[in-house]
Protein backbone atom coordinates (compact mmCIF):
# COMPACT_ATOMS: atom_id res chain seq x y z
CA UNK A 1 0.00 0.00 0.00
CA UNK A 2 1.53 3.24 -1.15
CA UNK A 3 0.39 6.50 0.95
CA UNK A 4 0.26 9.66 -0.78
CA UNK A 5 1.63 12.85 1.03
CA UNK A 6 0.19 16.12 -0.02
CA UNK A 7 2.74 19.21 -0.55
CA UNK A 8 2.16 20.72 3.26
CA UNK A 9 2.61 17.71 4.79
CA UNK A 10 6.05 17.45 3.49
CA UNK A 11 7.69 20.89 4.62
CA UNK A 12 7.11 23.50 6.99
CA UNK A 13 8.55 27.03 6.61
CA UNK A 14 9.15 29.24 9.17
CA UNK A 15 10.36 32.76 9.37
CA UNK A 16 13.87 32.81 10.36
CA UNK A 17 16.96 36.00 10.34
CA UNK A 18 18.91 36.40 7.40
CA UNK A 19 22.41 36.26 7.31
CA UNK A 20 22.30 39.83 6.94
CA UNK A 21 20.18 40.49 9.65
CA UNK A 22 22.13 37.99 11.64
CA UNK A 23 25.49 40.23 11.21
CA UNK A 24 23.55 43.50 12.20
CA UNK A 25 23.01 41.67 15.45
CA UNK A 26 26.43 40.95 15.84
CA UNK A 27 27.87 44.04 14.77
CA UNK A 28 25.39 45.87 17.33
CA UNK A 29 26.55 43.40 20.42
CA UNK A 30 30.02 44.19 19.45
CA UNK A 31 30.09 48.03 19.24
CA UNK A 32 28.05 47.14 22.55
CA UNK A 33 30.68 45.43 24.17
CA UNK A 34 33.89 47.16 22.78
CA UNK A 35 32.28 50.60 24.24
CA UNK A 36 31.82 48.66 27.56
CA UNK A 37 35.10 47.41 27.73
CA UNK A 38 34.04 43.75 28.27
CA UNK A 39 34.87 41.14 25.86
CA UNK A 40 32.50 38.73 24.98
CA UNK A 41 31.32 35.67 22.59
CA UNK A 42 28.08 36.64 20.37
CA UNK A 43 26.21 34.33 18.83
CA UNK A 44 23.30 34.17 16.55
CA UNK A 45 20.97 31.24 15.83
CA UNK A 46 17.81 31.09 13.44
CA UNK A 47 14.65 30.20 14.85
CA UNK A 48 15.50 26.27 14.71
CA UNK A 49 18.65 27.01 16.95
CA UNK A 50 21.05 26.70 13.80
CA UNK A 51 23.92 28.83 13.76
CA UNK A 52 24.02 32.20 11.92
CA UNK A 53 27.00 34.37 13.25
CA UNK A 54 29.71 33.97 16.03
CA UNK A 55 31.99 36.40 17.15
CA UNK A 56 34.65 35.50 19.85
CA UNK A 57 36.29 38.68 21.14
CA UNK A 58 39.65 38.58 21.87
CA UNK A 59 40.53 37.78 26.14
CA UNK A 60 37.51 35.99 26.37
CA UNK A 61 37.42 32.44 28.55
CA UNK A 62 37.29 29.67 26.08
CA UNK A 63 34.23 28.58 27.73
CA UNK A 64 32.19 31.74 27.04
CA UNK A 65 31.90 30.27 23.28
CA UNK A 66 29.79 27.03 24.57
CA UNK A 67 27.86 29.28 26.83
CA UNK A 68 27.21 32.17 24.45
CA UNK A 69 26.07 28.85 21.77
CA UNK A 70 23.75 27.24 24.48
CA UNK A 71 21.78 31.01 25.94
CA UNK A 72 21.41 31.28 21.83
CA UNK A 73 19.91 28.31 21.92
CA UNK A 74 18.11 27.74 24.42
CA UNK A 75 16.11 31.36 23.79
CA UNK A 76 15.34 30.38 20.27
CA UNK A 77 14.06 26.67 21.15
CA UNK A 78 11.75 28.21 23.88
CA UNK A 79 10.52 31.15 22.34
CA UNK A 80 11.90 33.49 25.81
CA UNK A 81 14.70 34.78 27.16
CA UNK A 82 16.67 32.27 29.03
CA UNK A 83 16.30 34.63 32.60
CA UNK A 84 12.81 34.12 32.57
CA UNK A 85 12.62 30.39 31.34
CA UNK A 86 14.97 30.10 34.52
CA UNK A 87 12.55 31.94 36.53
CA UNK A 88 9.71 30.34 35.28
CA UNK A 89 10.92 26.55 36.46
CA UNK A 90 13.01 27.87 39.55
CA UNK A 91 9.96 26.36 41.96
CA UNK A 92 9.40 22.84 40.16
CA UNK A 93 11.89 20.71 40.39
CA UNK A 94 10.35 18.06 37.93
CA UNK A 95 9.96 21.15 35.28
CA UNK A 96 13.58 22.19 35.86
CA UNK A 97 14.94 18.89 35.65
CA UNK A 98 13.18 18.04 32.58
CA UNK A 99 14.51 21.65 31.22
CA UNK A 100 17.90 21.02 31.90
CA UNK A 101 18.26 17.45 30.34
CA UNK A 102 17.32 19.33 27.21
CA UNK A 103 21.04 19.27 25.15
CA UNK A 104 22.16 23.09 24.78
CA UNK A 105 20.25 24.22 27.61
CA UNK A 106 20.89 26.71 30.02
CA UNK A 107 18.92 28.97 32.75
CA UNK A 108 21.83 31.22 32.54
CA UNK A 109 20.99 35.11 31.48
CA UNK A 110 21.80 36.78 28.25
CA UNK A 111 20.38 34.46 25.86
CA UNK A 112 16.91 36.45 23.83
CA UNK A 113 14.98 35.54 21.37
CA UNK A 114 14.98 37.70 18.16
CA UNK A 115 11.14 38.64 17.19
CA UNK A 116 10.26 40.58 13.93
CA UNK A 117 6.57 41.02 13.26
CA UNK A 118 5.65 38.94 16.31
CA UNK A 119 7.91 35.90 15.20
CA UNK A 120 10.68 34.72 16.68
CA UNK A 121 13.24 34.41 13.66
CA UNK A 122 15.92 33.61 15.58
CA UNK A 123 18.22 34.26 19.30
CA UNK A 124 21.20 35.97 20.65
CA UNK A 125 23.03 34.60 22.96
CA UNK A 126 26.19 36.54 24.95
CA UNK A 127 28.87 34.85 27.62
CA UNK A 128 31.91 36.16 28.93
CA UNK A 129 31.41 39.01 31.64
CA UNK A 130 29.33 38.99 34.41
CA UNK A 131 25.18 38.58 33.46
CA UNK A 132 24.70 42.00 33.80
CA UNK A 133 27.16 43.05 31.28
CA UNK A 134 26.33 40.16 28.60
CA UNK A 135 22.67 41.06 29.54
CA UNK A 136 23.68 44.52 28.26
CA UNK A 137 25.17 43.27 25.30
CA UNK A 138 22.29 41.03 23.87
CA UNK A 139 20.01 43.89 24.30
CA UNK A 140 22.17 46.11 21.99
CA UNK A 141 21.85 42.69 19.50
CA UNK A 142 18.21 42.89 19.86
CA UNK A 143 17.65 46.30 19.58
CA UNK A 144 19.21 46.79 16.12
CA UNK A 145 16.14 44.90 14.66
CA UNK A 146 13.66 47.33 16.16
CA UNK A 147 11.60 44.52 16.43
CA UNK A 148 8.77 43.60 19.27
Amino acid sequence: MTTTLHESELSTTYPAITAAGAKAVLAAAEAKATETGVPVVVAVVDGAGVLKAYLAMDGVPPVAGTWAIDKAITAASFRRPTQILGESVRGDLTVFASVIARPHTTLAPAGVPLVVDGAVVGAVGVGGGTPDQDRVVAKAGVDVLGGD
